[in-house]
């Protein structure tokens, strides 16, 4: 495996493989690694060639009051992580890298971004798609892979990918959960054992939500209240969102029909946590 910091370097690496009709899959991660984005990497392995994953905590998605700095960086172990399931390329760029200067150029994504954590962070998602779209021209894969614990993230690339006829298939891996239910993250690191204990509470409203729906719920607003009632018990979380809504336009439904997203999103603690799943009405 190789570790590559500069653009030149990896577009002349990976311009090789692809002289030799090797298909590039490509995994954009921030780091701090963990078994969800070893998951991503498995099935890259399993499709294509080449396998790259970049590494590079993005500055232009944080919002003034987010946790840039103290977001958790470990190139060594992240690398020893990426090795061990077949990666073939790292791709880590320093920050004058990737924005040598003032960026004056955004990818901007309407509707979808508008809604869910869009609502609260209003610049995150110009900053996910610009950097996405950097990493997708300098990597030039075949495949990405993207994990469905931040689902509307994947569904904001998938729109962009389409939109931008760019010749890439973006693949979503379920979410990878720890045995107790909880959704792997990188920022549950930053949880304490009481918030950690806390944080269960998020997948327990999810799978009671998947319960009622299973038993023939359809009022959203009554499945809405009894996860909220839930969630609202644990002391140390403060709800943020939480939505039900059509799973590709991520529109609100006024009732549970076809393929619905459940998506919340709470502060633990300080750290905020999100997840999902998808449900299926009749």
């Amino acid at each position: 495996m190789k570790i590559i910091t500069t653009i030149k370097e990896i577009r002349e690496a990976l311009k090789k493989e692809r002289k030799k009709s090797k298909t590039i899959g490509f995994i954009p991660t921030m780091g701090c690694l963990h078994e969800g984005h070893l998951a991503l990497m498995r099935r890259a392995r399993k499709d294509c060639d080449v396998v790259v994953v970049s590494i590079f905590v993005n500055p232009t998605q944080f919002g003034p009051s987010e946790d840039f700095e103290a977001y958790p960086r470990d190139l060594k172990k992240d690398a020893e992580m990426a090795e061990e399931v077949g990666v073939d390329y790292i791709f880590a760029p320093a920050i004058k890298e990737m924005y040598p200067r003032e960026c004056l150029t955004y990818v901007n994504i309407g509707k979808i971004t508008e809604v869910l954590c869009g609502a609260h962070r209003p610049s995150h998602f110009r900053g996910v798609a610009t950097v996405v779209s950097k990493l997708f021209n300098i990597v030039q894969p075949n495949f990405a892979y993207f994990g469905e614990k931040d689902y509307q993230q994947l569904m904001v690339i998938k729109r962009m990918a389409e939109d931008l006829n760019l010749d890439i298939r973006i693949v979503g891996i379920l979410t990878v959960r720890e045995e107790d239910g909880l959704a792997m993250s990188s920022r549950n690191k930053y949880l304490n054992p009481k918030e950690r204990k806390a944080a269960l509470v998020l997948s327990k409203s999810l799978k009671l939500a998947e319960r009622m729906v299973k038993n023939g719920e359809k009022n959203l607003k009554t499945v809405k209240e009894a996860m909220t009632k839930l969630i609202e018990k644990e002391p140390l979380v403060d709800l943020e969102y939480l939505a039900i809504c059509d799973s590709i336009s991520l529109k609100d439904l006024l009732e549970i029909k076809g393929k619905v997203l459940v998506a919340l999103a709470a502060k633990v603690g300080k750290t905020r946590l999100i997840d999902n799943i998808i449900l299926e009405g009749d």
